[in-house]
């Protein structure tokens, strides 16, 4: 698409994208309506956010740290958190739906690990952030 060119918004009303305030709203429209936006590593910007949420709560991030410990049941897990298996099923699926874990059932119970691939990906999108910040700082806000 060339510069001077804005793609139409899909509410089918014949709306740009220029039609609209420069900032803000033009970057949240972007983003959801036409979903291209990634990071430097390649994520798609749902995806990244979809993962720090998921690493926004305590109890998560705890299930995490117990997790480094290597696979555990469900059942095990729920003993661990003294809290109701319901509850603990809700962030697991949160941490699931994220890509951070993995489940493998096996008869009545499921087992839950870390997903390495994910934890490498995860750290990718850090160090993208950090070295972006680099850049910024010795660039500075004005030229």
């Amino acid at each position: 698409m060339a510069a001077s060119e804005s793609p139409e918004a899909p509410n089918g009303h014949g709306e740009t994208l220029s039609s609209y305030p420069a900032g803000a709203l033009t970057h949240q429209l972007l983003l959801l309506y036409y979903g291209s936006m990634t990071t430097n590593t390649g994520k798609s910007l749902p995806t990244v956010a979809r993962i720090f949420h998921a690493l926004s709560e305590e109890t998560r991030l705890q299930i995490l740290e117990h997790l480094k410990e290597g696979e555990q049941c469900v059942c095990d897990l729920t003993g661990v958190f003294k809290t109701g298996q319901s509850r603990l099923s809700f962030h697991l699926r949160v941490l699931k739906e994220a890509g951070l874990i993995l489940a493998r059932p096996e008869g009545r119970w499921v087992y839950y690990s870390l997903n390495a691939n994910a934890v490498e990906e995860l750290q990718e999108v850090v160090n993208s952030l950090k070295a972006s910040s680099y850049r910024a700082a010795k660039r500075g806000c004005c030229p």
